[in-house]
Formats: structure tokens, C-alpha cells, sequence
């Protein structure tokens, strides 16, 4: 078995379920490129007898039939030992057979199988969520060695029909495992794993780009530099990311041009907008779908819901959260860059410099309970949200991308600065940050504000960074 970067809650999960001795059903879900897979072929692959994997429907001008996905699955039942069989006609058939064929190889000992990309299975009008019932329900739920897997990278499709299914398979999963993407420390172990010599700066501008996309990170050739291997990632001719943005998109989602418009819309402000404002400026109908397109999005990763400190509970903003996003819709789709060596060209300019400080902001999101962790306060109970306030007539807008509302009446207010030297606080920055306290306390009377810094290195001392309650460096950023 290879080296697995962190994943360790998973890993003895799949392994008490290997080992239950009783039948167990699994969904592991999670955004595409995360790693699920491999996860599963790492952890359970000693004793799987039948492996299957969909086809992709990812070219939606030629829709995958059917009749070639169950041609596929004939393919895999052949290929792990069936024998003498004519293609079945329809799903039913299909796990009819599979249930034959496990009969045939069943020595008493622990049987994993497993589907992976199980949504791309189910072709309109194919029956295949009724013959999935009852192969589980008929057949799988009583055999005590039979360990079933499952995994899809379509969430809303894999929360709908299995994980919160009102029909046949209500209540019938016996786990359920959403992998995430790594942190920063597994990004940064994920790299020495693969002999890439790399320090945490570059690390977290990595991670500004791609996210803690396992499948990304691997494609870095460790004989090129940060900018050698983004510009072969993104910008040369036959870049192998070149046209990721739609492929992810068209892989995951049915309706995957409004999900994208989604994504685009929220990508032009980094506090995001209230369900309202997206319907209205998507031209999405803000239906039941729309609210399962909203949910598939944040349950993969791509966004998060959160409510605007000081606001009713009703009121609810969505943000773009996901890194890769955020550097696609700039770089590639905002800026249309025809240069096959852009990133090492441009470096130093303002473009990428003004982009590095909404990206850092992102990366502190991410790692929230880093940040809780490095300022004590982990076992407190909190909320975390932003802030934005909009400017008046006679009134300044204020808008603070981070704050800790904790259980305690505690609030830290967080200000993300992304520099390479020891930020520097000036008179002025620090009158608006009185400012800016001052109306927090207006605000909310009975709680205590602490203005925090998250920053790459410690804030240089002078005559204003006593105004800083506490502070919260990269290096913390990577517990």
C-alpha cells in the first residue's frame, strides 16, 4: 500500500467496516480530484472482487447511453470472472449477474465491491436507482461478508438519491465519507512524499492557485520552480489544466452551466451575496432546484453559506471558497492571458501582488481551525462570518472578511495580510482600524473586540502595533 497523506479519520473508519462482520453499504463523496479513489483502492483494495467505474458523461453534445454504460459493466463482470453471458438489457439483469458472480467467488472471506462513479450510472430513464434498491434491499443487506462501496463526485446526486434518499434506500447506508481537501501541513507532506523541495512560502502560494487538491499537487514536476510549474499547469499551449474549469463542472453537475454561473457571479466579490441577489443576477429560477444547486456546491467545496455577523438568522450569504476557482476566473477567464510563461514574467506586478491578498484571505478561511488553535481558543465554541457594511450618504462602508464570534463574548476581529517581510501598521491603517473597532463596540456593547493579524511573518514593531491583541503567523497556519 502506498503512503496516504493524512486521511487518518477515514482510513480507520473503512477499516472498522472491513472488519465489522456484517454487511456495510458505504458513500464516499467529495468534490472531484480530492482523492476519493485512491483512497478507496489504498485502504480496501486487498480485498476487493469486483471493481466497476461509470462512464464519464462529461461531453454533454453526445450524451453516454444506456446501452454503454450497462456494455461497460458487462466488460467489468467479465473481466473479474464471469463467464458465458450475453450483455444484460437493463440494470436489474445487470446486478442479477453481479449477485451470480459474487456467489461464484464467495470462499467465506470479506467481499468489497466497489462502484466508483456510481452517478454517472444513472442515465435518464434508466431504472438503475430501482435495480440499485434491489440489489441492496433483495440480495446485499443479508450477505454478513459482503462489504459494498460506492463513491461519486457528483454530491448533489449522491446526497439526493443515496445519503438522504426517501425511497428504498432510506436508511440503508452504513457510513457515509465526505473527503475533503488537504491543509496546508498535508499539502506541505504530500510534497516531501513526492521529493518536491518546496518552503512553506511557496506552499501557501501554491495553495492560493490550487487549492488542497491532491490530483492538482501531483501534477508539479519537481525539477521546475513554483512559476515553471503554474505556467505549465495553466498558461502554456498544452497545459495540462488548461481547460479544467468547465471539465470539472460538466463531470459533476447535471445542469453544470448554471452551476458555473453560479461560480462566476460569486467570484466578483469575495464576501459573496444573499441567495437573492444571485437568482436575480444569474437569471436562475430560485426554485427547489436552484436550492439544490446551491447545496450540491457547498457540500463539494466550491461554497460556503455562512450569515453576516450582527445580521437575523434568516439572512444567509453564499461565498466562493474554492482556491482554484478564485485563480481561474481571474487569470484565465478575467484576463485572457495569451503568455506561455505569464507567471514567471509578472510576478512583482500589481495584478498577481492585488491578487495574493484576496487569495491569502481565502487560504485563512480555510484553516479557521488553525487559527483557532494557534490563539488558544480551540475548545470555545464560535461562529465565523464577515462583515459588510454598506457606505451612507454621511458614512463609510466597512467590511471585515473574518470574525470569530465566540461563546465567550469574545470577539476577534481578523485582518489577513499577505506579505513576503514583516507587515508594517501606519498611522493611518491604524486610525481606520480604530475606527473600525469603535463601531464594532457600537454595535455590540456587551462584547470585547481583539483585533488579530493573520499574516505570513510576525508584524514588525512600531508605535501602532500595540493596537494588535493577538497574532497568528503562516507557520501556525500548518498545525
Amino acid at each position: 500500500m502506498c503512503t496516504i497523506i493524512g486521511r487518518k479519520q477515514e482510513i480507520a473508519e473503512l477499516n472498522r467496516r472491513y472488519e465489522s462482520g456484517r454487511p456495510e453499504f458505504i458513500a464516499v463523496y467529495g468534490r472531484r480530484r480530492v482523492g476519493k479513489t485512491f483512497l478507496i483502492n489504498e485502504v480496501l483494495g486487498d480485498g476487493m472482487v469486483f471493481h466497476h467505474t461509470g462512464l464519464s458523461p462529461y461531453d454533454r453534445r453526445s450524451k453516454v447511453t444506456l446501452k454503454a454504460q450497462l456494455q461497460n459493466f458487462y466488460f467489468s463482470l467479465i473481466r473479474h470472472g464471469m463467464e458465458n453471458i450475453e450483455q444484460p438489457k437493463s440494470w436489474m439483469e445487470a446486478f442479477f449477474l453481479l449477485e451470480t458472480l459474487l456467489e461464484r467467488l464467495d470462499n467465506g472471506s470479506r467481499q468489497v465491491v466497489f462502484i466508483d462513479e456510481l452517478p454517472w450510472m444513472d442515465t435518464p430513464r434508466s431504472a438503475f436507482l430501482t435495480a440499485l434498491e434491489a440489489f441492496w434491499n433483495g440480495w446485499g443487506c443479508s450477505r454478513h461478508n459482503l462489504c459494498f462501496v460506492v463513491c461519486g463526485s457528483a454530491t448533489s446526486w449522491m446526497l439526493d438519491n443515496l445519503i438522504n434518499n426517501k425511497g428504498g434506500l432510506y436508511g440503508r447506508l452504513t457510513c457515509e465519507l465526505k473527503l475533503s481537501p488537504f491543509s496546508l501541513l498535508e499539502c506541505e507532506q504530500f510534497f516531501k512524499s513526492r521529493k518536491i523541495n518546496m518552503s512553506r512560502y511557496n506552499i501557501i502560494q501554491t495553495y492560493m492557485i490550487l487549492g488542497g487538491i491532491p490530483f492538482y499537487l501531483d501534477c508539479f514536476n519537481p525539477t521546475l520552480s513554483l512559476a515553471q510549474n503554474i505556467d505549465a499547469l495553466f498558461f502554456n499551449p498544452k497545459a495540462k489544466l488548461g481547460d479544467e474549469f468547465e471539465r470539472l463542472f460538466n463531470s459533476i453537475f447535471d445542469n453544470a452551466s448554471e452551476c458555473m454561473k453560479i461560480i462566476r457571479f460569486l467570484g466578483i466579490r469575495h464576501a459573496g451575496f444573499c441567495r437573492e441577489d444571485i437568482a436575480r443576477q444569474t437569471g436562475i429560477n430560485p426554485n427547489g432546484d436552484f436550492t439544490k444547486m446551491l447545496k450540491a456546491l457547498a457540500t463539494s467545496d466550491f461554497i460556503m453559506k455562512y450569515k453576516p455577523w450582527g445580521s437575523s438568522n434568516r439572512e444567509e450569504y453564499y461565498k466562493l471558497s474554492d482556491c482554484f476557482c478564485w485563480f481561474w476566473l481571474h487569470f484565465k477567464e478575467g484576463l485572457h492571458i495569451a503568455e506561455r510563461d505569464y507567471w514567471q514574467q509578472h510576478l512583482k506586478e500589481s495584478e498577481i501582488v492585488a491578487w495574493r491578498g484576496i487569495a491569502f484571505e481565502e487560504v485563512c478561511m480555510q484553516h479557521i481551525w488553525q487559527i483557532k488553535m494557534a490563539l488558544q481558543i480551540a475548545g470555545v465554541a464560535s461562529q465565523e462570518s464577515s462583515l459588510i457594511v454598506p457606505a451612507g450618504e454621511d458614512t463609510k462602508g466597512m467590511q471585515i472578511d473574518l470574525i470569530i464570534d465566540r461563546a465567550d463574548d469574545v470577539v476577534n476581529v481578523c485582518e489577513m495580510k499577505y506579505s513576503k517581510s514583516n507587515y508594517s501598521i501606519t498611522k493611518l491603517y491604524a486610525e481606520k482600524l480604530q475606527r473600525r473597532i469603535a463601531s464594532l463596540e457600537s454595535l455590540q456593547p456587551t462584547k470585547s473586540f481583539h483585533l488579530t493579524f493573520v499574516t505570513v511573518t510576525p508584524i514588525e514593531r512600531n508605535a501602532y502595533s500595540d493596537l494588535v491583541t493577538s497574532e497568528v503567523t503562516a507557520e501556525d497556519l500548518f498545525h
